[in-house]
């Protein structure tokens, strides 16, 4: 297979790479939801990123990506970890992307009974979907405001629980999905269910660039690789190797990256002033603030992170208000500089 695009050479679109970044420092930041204008490089970013980070360890066997130290006890009954009493083997395994198409049926999603062996072997055996080959890595979701309604219940259950459960045919399976959810879609073609909206952690806003350098830049980049894969891929090695560290050394100090009392009551008063529903604005706030500082090297989340991530974790958040016809994402930055200045 031809490598994806590399992360690093991806021109412009830095709220997008921002968001994604923090996504993979921190899953538990709920995902991103990137909105706008077809051709941006929506879907060759989540590819990028998938390749950027380091292989993760998994039980060798396994057709549900488990974690040999986290997952191996309670994963599906067939995982290799699951029998007898041999040490586990793990294997290095790349983090998977996923597409899930708009035309799935709920069976390829969440697995279904293996027929080719129920009619040849005469034996109740699962076929897991595309919920397990997501596990530990990216489901991505083009054009999600599309997506139908059973499939939509179905993704906010199993993100939730981090766990998929099916009961059908006589079987009853239940094994680990815990994955970065990325959807994409295009705002003219319809809006997105509000409890799937409310799931995403943060929602990015990509717009075809107007101005002429940028766009040369990206034209000029995407012919060079489609012109000559391997030599684009390796004249940006060094930089995707540096951004690689960058993001492995940000997992490793985000647990000793402090939040201090000041920081939260700035986030609680940004969220008062713009009236978002509930406390999960507060909460992804705060988290995409933290991982945004571990990324940036620093042991303590400020004003500068807050600033950064407040317009990505809050702008889909907000009620819609028929006295104020600006859009969300002024809403967002109107309020930032009335609380921190400008």
């Amino acid at each position: 297979m031809r490598s994806p695009f590399p992360f690093s050479a991806i021109v412009a679109q830095e709220e997008m790479k921002q968001a994604l970044l923090i996504a993979a420092v921190d899953h538990s930041v709920g995902g991103v939801l990137v909105f706008g204008d077809r051709g941006t490089g929506k879907s060759t970013a989540v590819r990028a990123l998938a390749a950027l980070l380091p292989p993760m360890q998994v039980v060798a066997g396994c057709r549900y990506n488990c974690d040999p130290l986290t997952d191996a006890d309670r994963c599906a009954p067939d995982c290799p970890a699951r029998r007898g009493s041999r040490a586990v083997k793990s294997v290095k395994a790349s983090v998977p992307v996923v597409d899930l198409p708009l035309g799935a049926t709920e069976d390829r999603v969440v697995g279904a009974l293996d027929l080719e062996r129920a009619l040849t072997q005469g034996e109740k055996a699962f076929e897991p979907g595309l919920l397990a080959r997501a596990n530990r890595g990216f489901l991505y979701i083009d054009e999600a405001n599309l997506l139908e309604d059973h499939l939509v219940d179905l993704l906010l259950d199993v993100a939730a629980s981090g766990e998929n459960l099916v009961e059908r045919e006589g079987l009853s399976i239940r094994h680990p999905a815990r994955f970065v959810l990325v959807g994409s879609g295009n705002p003219e073609e319809g809006e997105l269910r509000p409890q799937l909206l409310d799931r995403f952690g943060l929602s990015v806003e990509v717009k075809t660039p107007e101005d002429l350098p940028t766009r040369v830049e990206v034209v000029r980049r995407r012919d060079a690789f489609e012109r000559d894969p391997e030599s684009f891929v390796a004249q940006w090695h060094r930089a995707d190797s540096k951004l690689r560290r960058q993001l492995v050394a940000a997992r490793g100090r985000l647990g000793a990256v402090e939040v201090p009392d000041t920081t939260l009551e700035r986030a609680a008063k940004l969220c008062i002033g713009l009236g978002t529903d509930g406390l999960r604005g507060e909460l992804t706030l705060i988290r995409a603030a933290r991982a945004l500082a571990a990324l940036d090297g620093v042991t303590t989340v400020g004003d500068a992170q807050l600033r950064r991530v407040a317009p990505s974790a809050l702008r889909h958040r907000l009620r819609r208000n028929p006295l104020d016809e600006a859009g969300s994402t002024v809403r967002v930055e109107r309020a930032v500089a009335e609380l921190f200045g400008p």
